[in-house]
């Protein structure tokens, strides 16, 4: 096995290729976040979160920034059409780079209110946006252009582009971050962050049962994994329900028991990452100012 993989439990031996080595394929950003894939023509965008810019590299091309600013772009995926939807934290808003390649607010408000910044997002498979929207790019000047928190928390929503309508799905999380979800999308995993800046503050991911497609519960008050070291920012799912998440020294791996069952070590701190690749089995890792890749013997479900 690579000294880039240690293992806790054998299950994580079917995961991960013994011949496969860590990749830097790029670097150069200020703080990198939010990776997303294009099969089109095998790239990557990504946030330069901290920099204000969003990137793009190809085995082809090479990197190029693709907009400055950005607006303080966080978090990347695509919608059930292949555009590019993304969270602002700059703007407080969620964003649609459209065929014509103009960019469009698709919701910055809740109840009438600003959102706070959102952050990260995901696409579910009827379309819906489900994103979190903690503080930080109004309390962090690195991360957005600051002002007054209009909404009374930090809460993960559901946003509907074909009606408009923006729900507030979970509300008891102090600064909810990353998201995924399970295969079947019966079940909802988002990461807290709140340690990074508030003292014993939560670090850990929670996961939620969907009810009918539309909302969450967790009677159950189920914490998933607490992540340590560092904070579990962004996560993914393959397709086996094995949760990926970053964290200070690795990408740490999870089976949907919630054993860890060990780790990807990078030599910078992960902030996100994705699945892509032709068969959807390379990991595009996002850390420190650097964009790095791992070959997997497992594939990723988002689509496309």
């Amino acid at each position: 096995m690579p000294e880039t993989i240690e293992i806790y439990d054998d299950r994580l031996r079917r995961l991960v290729r013994p011949d496969a080595s860590l990749q830097k394929l790029a670097n150069g950003a200020v703080h990198s976040e939010g990776p997303v894939y294009f099969h089109e023509d095998d790239s990557v965008v990504w946030s330069d979160a901290h920099g204000n810019r969003l990137l793009r590299w190809s085995a082809r091309d090479g990197v190029s920034v693709l907009r400055d600013p950005s607006d303080y772009q966080s978090g990347n995926y695509r919608d059930l059409e292949g555009r590019l939807v993304a969270c602002s934290s700059g703007s407080r808003a969620i964003v649609r780079r459209d065929r014509d390649g103009q960019w469009k607010v698709l919701v910055d408000r809740y109840q009438g209110k600003r959102l706070n910044s959102p952050n990260d997002l995901v696409v579910k498979s009827d379309g819906t946006i489900w994103f979190t929207d903690p503080s930080y790019g109004i309390t962090d000047p690195n991360q957005g252009y600051g002002g007054e928190q209009e909404q009374r928390g930090c809460f993960v929503y559901r946003f509907d582009p074909a009606t408009g309508d923006i729900d507030a799905i979970v509300t008891d999380m102090v600064r909810p971050n990353g998201l995924a979800f399970s295969p079947d999308e019966n079940l909802l995993y988002v990461s807290d962050t709140a340690a990074f800046n508030i003292p014993d503050g939560p670090h850990h991911i929670r996961v939620y049962e969907v009810v009918n497609g539309r909302r969450v519960t967790n009677d159950r008050d189920r914490v998933f994994a607490v992540i340590d070291p560092g904070q579990p920012d962004g996560l993914r799912v393959d397709e086996y329900g094995n949760i990926f998440t970053s964290s200070k020294d690795s990408v740490q791996v999870y089976a949907p028991d919630g054993t860890r069952l060990g780790k990807i070590l990078v030599p910078e701190t992960c902030a996100n990452l994705t699945f892509g690749g032709v068969e959807r089995d390379r990991l595009f890792i996002t850390a420190g100012t650097s964009l790095y890749a791992i070959d997997l013997n497992t594939r990723g479900v988002q689509r496309p």
